[in-house]
């Protein structure tokens, strides 16, 4: 990795910082209180990319095998998730969200919206355009190329 300045090094850290708590904060919001953090992160996997097989999510979420088998049963238990089989490779199941599973996806995010827009509220208006003239900066550094050794969070 090739050296950066100081200030650059300082400016990426409390960026990364910044960042990382809105992200926990947010997630912490849910529609009903009842999903873990990893119930949440699958659910929103399967509405973001759509229908996956336990291992490929297991793979996604960096988790073993049985934890997410164990994350799939109390999601499927739930009412949030249909399962079918592969039409490639019948031996293998499809999960996708059910339609409650698809609505509660869309209550977290609506409720994690209204939370923010009231966290906004309290900004001044000189910090509310300050934050969305810098969107399109934090859109290009998340689309910014990773080396070899990038890592997921």
């Amino acid at each position: 990795m090739a050296r950066v300045p100081t200030q650059v090094a300082s400016l990426a850290g409390a960026l990364r910082g910044a960042v990382g708590q809105l992200h926990r904060r947010l997630r912490r919001i849910d529609n009903a209180g009842v999903l873990t953090p990893s119930q949440s992160a699958v659910l929103g996997r399967l509405h973001r990319e759509g229908p996956s097989t336990q291992s490929r999510l297991a793979a996604a979420e960096h988790v073993r095998q049985q934890s997410m088998a164990a994350t799939l049963a109390a999601l499927d238990e739930l009412g949030y998730l249909e399962r079918t089989r592969d039409p490639e490779d019948g031996r293998r199941t499809v999960v996708s969200l059910s339609e409650l599973g698809r609505k509660t996806v869309r209550g977290i995010h609506q409720h994690r919206e209204e939370w923010l827009a009231t966290a906004l509220a309290e900004l001044t208006a000189g910090e509310r355009d300050t934050l969305a003239a810098a969107i399109p900066l934090l859109q290009r550094l998340a689309q910014y190329p990773a080396g070899t050794d990038e890592r997921s969070s």
